[in-house]
C-alpha cells in the first residue's frame, strides 16, 4: 500500500478531512430496521436519530451482533432477516467520541420484533454521552427526520417497509 495515499473521511458535523489508512481501522457493521404497526424504531443520537445497530466483534457472526446490538442499543428482541439484505455501502468516518478514524462496511437488514421492552441500560459509557433511549417513530414522519449516517435512511426503511408489507421468499439467497 502507497504511504502518500490519503482517504477523505467524514466527520459528524458534515467537514471532512484527510487521513491515511495507516490510521484506520476496518470495521463492519450491522444495522437492523425494525417496523411495527406503521411506525419504525430509531435511536436518537445527538440532535437527529440512526437505525440501531453498530460493530461486529470478532468472532461473532451477523446474526449474533445483529441481535447482541440492538439489543444493547433498544433493549429490544429482533429476528434478523439475513437474507433480506437492504442495503450495503462503506464509510469513511472519524468518530466524534473517540477522534479515530474507521473503514466500515455497513449492513442493513430488515427484523422482526421478538419481544422485550424499550431501554438504554446496556448503552456503552460513550452512548450515554449522545443517545437516548430508542422510540418509534410514525413511517410519514422519517423523510424529516435528520440522520447522522451516510446512507439514505428514509429510502432503506421504506424499502423494509415494503418486505414488511408484501411477501418474502424464505428460500431467496440474496
Amino acid at each position: 500500500m502507497e504511504t502518500s495515499k490519503k482517504i477523505v473521511a467524514r466527520e459528524i458535523n458534515g467537514a471532512t478531512r484527510m487521513i491515511s489508512p495507516e490510521d484506520m481501522s476496518f470495521r463492519i457493521s450491522v444495522y437492523g430496521v425494525i417496523i411495527e404497526h406503521n411506525a419504525v424504531l430509531l435511536v436518537p443520537q445527538w440532535d437527529g436519530f440512526d437505525i440501531p445497530g453498530g460493530g461486529i466483534e470478532l468472532g461473532e457472526t451477523t446474526e449474533e451482533a445483529l441481535k447482541r446490538e440492538i439489543h444493547e442499543e433498544t433493549g429490544l428482541v429482533v429476528e434478523p432477516r439475513m437474507h433480506q439484505i437492504l442495503h450495503v455501502t462503506q464509510d469513511f468516518f472519524i468518530h466524534p467520541t473517540d477522534g479515530n478514524s474507521y473503514h466500515y462496511l455497513l449492513l442493513y437488514y430488515p427484523c422482526k420484533l421478538i419481544g422485550g421492552k424499550i431501554s438504554d441500560a446496556n448503552f456503552r459509557e460513550d452512548e450515554k454521552l449522545y443517545a437516548k433511549a430508542a422510540q418509534w417513530i410514525p413511517m410519514e414522519a422519517v423523510s424529516k427526520l435528520k440522520f447522522y449516517n451516510p446512507v439514505d435512511s428514509a429510502s432503506i426503511i421504506a424499502a423494509a417497509h415494503r418486505l414488511k408489507d408484501g411477501p418474502i421468499d424464505e428460500n431467496r439467497t440474496n
